[in-house]
């Protein structure tokens, strides 16, 4: 009897012994990678010896940033921005109101302050407002959005302040500095403008 006994503790002594806890593992990243698009410098279109013709050439590589939904999405065809990848009606409902910066009773700055804001997703710059629905590009070709650009009654600029803009403002530089999962336009602001001010060095062109 005594042997089973020990028999038994001896059984239980190794079953319940404690167990060494596993070692702490990483967890696997589940953040998609978001990858610029590159654009071609302006340098690139040197060969082409026509300048009609490279000025067209530099405007639609610049178009590659125009028609982007970063930029798009500021730029509506009505009075509701548009917002993500897919340019969805903005959620919640809003509209641009007299200055392009909302309704006096929403205005763009209750949800859109000077940062984006990461743990709402909610982007942001302290000059957040849509673009005036004269500058509205959304359905429109390469070609119009070219010339109503050039148009200083649509654009409500010259072209020194149109460089200035694309080149400069902080605003369009948040296209590529739009944090969360949003798809950054292509190549940087600093490329998008020597596009620009070697399109207008060319003449300026338009494409049909």
């Amino acid at each position: 009897m005594a042997l089973v006994i020990a028999a038994i503790v001896l059984v239980l002594a190794i079953v319940l012994r404690p167990q060494p806890l596993p070692e702490a593992q990483a967890l696997p990243a589940n953040h998609r990678s978001i990858e610029t698009a590159q654009l071609r410098p302006a340098a690139a279109f040197a060969t082409i010896t026509d300048p009609a013709v490279r000025s067209v050439a530099l405007f639609e590589e610049a178009g590659r940033v125009i028609q982007h939904p970063r930029c798009m999405n500021c730029h509506p065809r009505t009075d509701r921005p548009t917002q993500t990848d897919a340019m969805r009606p903005h959620m919640p409902w809003v509209t641009r109101g007299p200055d392009n910066a909302g309704a006096a009773t929403l205005r763009c700055t209750t949800c859109h302050h000077d940062a984006n804001f990461a743990a709402s997703g909610v982007p942001g710059n302290p000059k957040w407002k849509l673009a005036p629905i004269e500058m509205a590009w959304q359905g429109k070709t390469l070609g119009q959005i070219c010339r109503q650009i050039l148009d200083p009654a649509r654009a409500h600029m010259g072209r020194d302040q149109l460089l200035q803009h694309m080149a400069k403002d902080e605003l369009v530089g948040w296209a590529w500095h739009p944090g969360g999962k949003r798809t950054p336009a292509p190549g940087t602001q600093a490329e998008f403008g020597a596009l620009i001010d070697a399109w207008l060095k060319t003449g300026a062109r338009c494409p049909a």
